[in-house]
Order: structure tokens, then C-alpha cells, then sequence
């Protein structure tokens, strides 16, 4: 098995932090941009794409804050965090994504990470 890389990308999105830790926190919110259907038990997220489910379980959360979750097939300690941040003067609102890829996958996996916070940008109304 290769090594995973980590990768780190920022969003700026036009909402509160309130109602986007809604958006990453939350099976509805995380199936209305991130997978076709999203569902929970406890701290295990099972994700829907296409009739495939994967499963992650939530590490870790803050409220407003973040949450951190991993992949159960993972055999290493990678993860996946979205993070958000405001800005002390501005109050501009960012995800903050960290990632883990193949080396040869990296490129890939931010296109994803893109084409995903595009379609949250979109359902939150924020350009």
C-alpha cells in the first residue's frame, strides 16, 4: 500500500457558520451536496453515490466548528476534516477541506473537492 498524500483546500462561502455546519454535519445537509443520499447510525455516516455505499465514522466535531470523519476500508490513519474558519476582521466565512490522496490521485480528488463545494455554494445560494 502507498503512502497517502494530505491535501488542504479553502472555500470562501457566503453563509453563517450556523447553517453551514448544518450542510457538513448532518446526513440531510451532506445529501443535499455531497452524495446522492446520506444516512447514520451513531457515529457511522453511510454515504450513497450511484447505488455504491461507503462508509466513514465520525472522529470527531465541533459545533460550528468542524467535523472529522474517516473511511472504514481505510488501512491507514488518514482522514477527511472540513473545517470552518471566519476571519477575526473581514467575518468572511471559508471551508477549510483536508484530504488525503494518492500521490497519483491528488489532482483528482481536489477536482472532486471542488466540483462538490461548488454544488454546496450553489444549494446555500452563496456565488
Amino acid at each position: 500500500m502507498s503512502d497517502k498524500v494530505k491535501f488542504e483546500l479553502e472555500f470562501v462561502i457566503q453563509a453563517s457558520p450556523q447553517l453551514l455546519y448544518q450542510y457538513i454535519s448532518t446526513p440531510s445537509g451532506l445529501s443535499e451536496w455531497y452524495a446522492d443520499n446520506v444516512n447514520s447510525r451513531g457515529e457511522i455516516f453511510t454515504f450513497i453515490w450511484d447505488g455504491a455505499e461507503e462508509r466513514a465514522k465520525m472522529l470527531k466535531r465541533k459545533s460550528e466548528e468542524f467535523v472529522k470523519l474517516a473511511w472504514e476500508e481505510n488501512e491507514d490513519d488518514s482522514f477527511f476534516e472540513m473545517r470552518i474558519i471566519v476571519d477575526e476582521i473581514t467575518k468572511d466565512v471559508s471551508l477549510f477541506i483536508t484530504d488525503f490522496a494518492e500521490e497519483d490521485e491528488v489532482d483528482e480528488a481536489k477536482m472532486l473537492w471542488e466540483n462538490q463545494v461548488s454544488d454546496l455554494k450553489q444549494v446555500l445560494g452563496s456565488t
